[in-house]
């Protein structure tokens, strides 16, 4: 079982939280202008990485706040708790404990999701 750091709570049981995905998924920009390959790709296609990964955590029997968290897939390692809004923080400082974050993407220059 998972001891996941709420921001706000301090560390609780995973059984209090809800997965709410993976984290900075850009809504996009002319959704009016998407094809329904590129509709289908926004909401169903995500990252299924190995290792570091951005996911959304909801506190739902706890202060019911959104927040994010950078885990390893393979180990379960927590690396990094994070408000909304902010970006994610590298893998080698998130490890440290030190923020100097960098942000992906997950929307091309075109408009399409990748």
């Amino acid at each position: 079982m998972l001891l996941i750091p709420c921001p706000n709570c301090g560390p609780r049981d995973e059984t209090e939280f809800h997965y709410g995905g993976q984290a900075h998924v850009a809504y996009p920009e002319n959704p009016a202008e998407l094809t329904d390959r590129e509709w289908a790709e926004y909401l169903f296609y995500r990252d299924n990485t190995k290792g570091a990964f951005a996911e959304r955590w909801l506190h739902s029997t706890g202060c019911r706040q959104w927040f994010n968290m950078l885990r390893d897939t393979v180990t379960y390692d927590i690396q990094a708790v994070y408000p909304m809004g902010e970006p994610r923080p590298d893998k080698e400082n998130a490890a440290t404990g030190t923020t100097a974050p960098t942000l992906t993407s997950p929307v091309s220059p075109e408009g399409a999701v990748k």
